[in-house]
């Protein structure tokens, strides 16, 4: 079944994406040092380039790269393994559907004991209004999952004996980019189900028509048999013209009115024909063809489980899986960064680039003399140059805009982007966020009047997750 395939995301298939989202929420959690460590990072990074092919796809990378983690992590957390050894899918669910359905319908038909059909409010109606129903939502827009829902997903899907705090994360992110490929099973299953239940009740009606003796007749304070007819003729029109078995006119329809103490005489047989027709047209073969449907969608999603290619995660796994030793080269306004920035900045980059990369910091441009950045050069392969600069300090266009453009003019071939270090400005406005916001934004306006992107980050004590996800973000403008 073919389908639209997204540029912005990988497609892997529903056991390699697994795979990689338990990875992904071990190199993402907090560091213990015990079930996962940066050195474990870099040798199943290493393998896995040794081990695919350089013009090998992205997706294959990804899979190849997590089954060398999941060696390492397997020993060391076994409700990780565990977690990926569970089935959340079983073919013979769809015949448990089925079983279930039928029984049902049958039970529906022995409930009633009753041998006489009311011909204005059979069963029969209920089914095919509620199906009907269900039918018009199917063309609506979806709608949003409540996030209970979800939620008691996550848990189900995270639900492992001793399971660890990556665990959980793992079960939430199945939980999320997992969710089409649940909902369209579950869609399976249930008009599997509903299929089955209208065939349980047509057949419980013809098994006890084999041995009951089935009458019909009618009653209504309000309506006379001219109208009985008219309606009945409209409703029933598909199963009469599947059937060709025609409704009654009026006469034949008042001769089976029945008074309030007497009861139905009409021969139910025909009836029965039809309304079974009906249950075949608008409930059984529409239900199978949205099972067929959902089926052909699961099988689809199942191998292609959308993970997203702009996650931070993802963006440098595709940086290492291209090649290369990540160069950055550094160049301060101002001042240089002290000591504990510079080992901040270097963590950073670090956590973006992969412990492959190789930093060089450049002699700090004084302020007024901005066009003097213009002769310093990239070194050969450089991968990206930032300007840094203090948050602190107000965007100027004669200033700082001046030494964008002469960094550019320097290095056009080379990506640029602008770091501004907040330690002492967020330190300094600490209990007023909206000084901070306001002072992000006009530098954001800054580096988006020269097309470049835009991060800020304490670098002194840098969240490396935020600022990881801030770096990527800015990279990607």
């Amino acid at each position: 079944m073919s389908r639209t395939v997204n540029p912005s995301s990988f497609f892997l298939d529903e056991a390699a994406a697994r795979r990689v989202l338990m990875v992904q929420a071990f190199e993402t959690g907090p560091a213990d040092g015990k079930a996962w460590a940066a050195e474990d990072r870099a040798l199943v990074t290493r393998l896995a380039r040794e081990t695919t092919p350089a013009d090998a796809a992205p997706e294959r990378y990804l899979d190849e790269r997590a089954r060398h983690a999941l060696h390492v992590l397997a020993p060391r957390d076994k409700s990780a393994a565990r977690w990926l050894a569970r089935r959340f899918w079983r073919p013979g669910w769809t015949l448990l559907a089925l079983l279930l359905g039928l029984v049902l319908g049958l039970a529906v038909n022995a409930v009633d004991g009753s041998q006489h059909i009311n011909l204005l409010a059979p069963p029969v109606w209920v089914l095919i209004a509620w199906n009907l129903v269900v039918y018009l939502s199917l063309l609506l827009p979806a709608a949003v999952v409540p996030k209970r829902a979800r939620a008691w997903l996550a848990r189900r899907l995270a639900s492992a004996p001793g399971g660890s705090a990556p665990l959980q994360a793992c079960g939430q992110a199945w939980a999320r980019h997992g969710w089409p490929l649940t909902v369209a099973r579950a869609a399976l299953l249930l008009h599997l189900a509903a299929a089955a239940l209208a065939a349980g009740v047509v057949a419980g009606l013809y098994l006890r028509g084999l041995v009951l003796d089935f009458r019909v007749g009618w009653q209504s304070t309000f309506l006379d048999a001219a109208t009985v007819q008219a309606v009945l003729a409209a409703l029933l029109a598909p199963a009469v013209a599947l059937t060709g078995i025609a409704v009654p006119d009026a006469a034949a329809l008042e001769a089976l009115r029945v008074g309030p103490a007497g009861a139905a005489t009409g021969v139910a047989a025909p009836w029965i024909h039809l309304y079974a027709a009906m249950l075949a047209l608008f409930v059984v073969a529409p239900r199978l063809a949205l099972a067929l449907w959902s089926g052909g969608r699961a099988g689809w999603l199942s191998r292609h489980v959308a993970l997203p290619r702009d996650d931070p995660y993802f963006q440098r796994l595709l940086r290492e899986h291209r090649g290369g030793t990540p160069r950055v080269q550094v160049l301060p306004h101002g001042a240089a960064p002290g000591a504990q920035a510079a080992l901040g900045l270097r963590a950073l980059l670090a956590q973006v680039f992969g412990p492959g990369l190789q930093l060089t910091l450049a002699a700090a441009t004084p302020y007024g003399e901005e066009e003097a950045a213009q002769g310093i050069a990239p070194e050969a392969e450089t991968t990206l140059r930032l300007a840094l600069v203090e948050l602190g300090a107000t965007p100027e266009e004669d200033t700082h805009g001046r030494f964008l453009q002469s960094l550019q003019a320097a290095a056009p071939g080379v990506p640029l982007l602008l770091l501004a270090d907040a330690t002492a400005f967020d330190r300094r406005f600490a209990g007023l966020p909206s000084r901070g916001a306001e002072r992000r934004q006009a530098w954001q306006q800054m580096a988006d009047a020269h097309g470049v992107g835009f991060a800020a980050a304490a670098l002194d004590a840098p969240d490396l997750a935020a600022a990881e996800a801030a770096v990527e973000a800015a990279l990607s403008r």
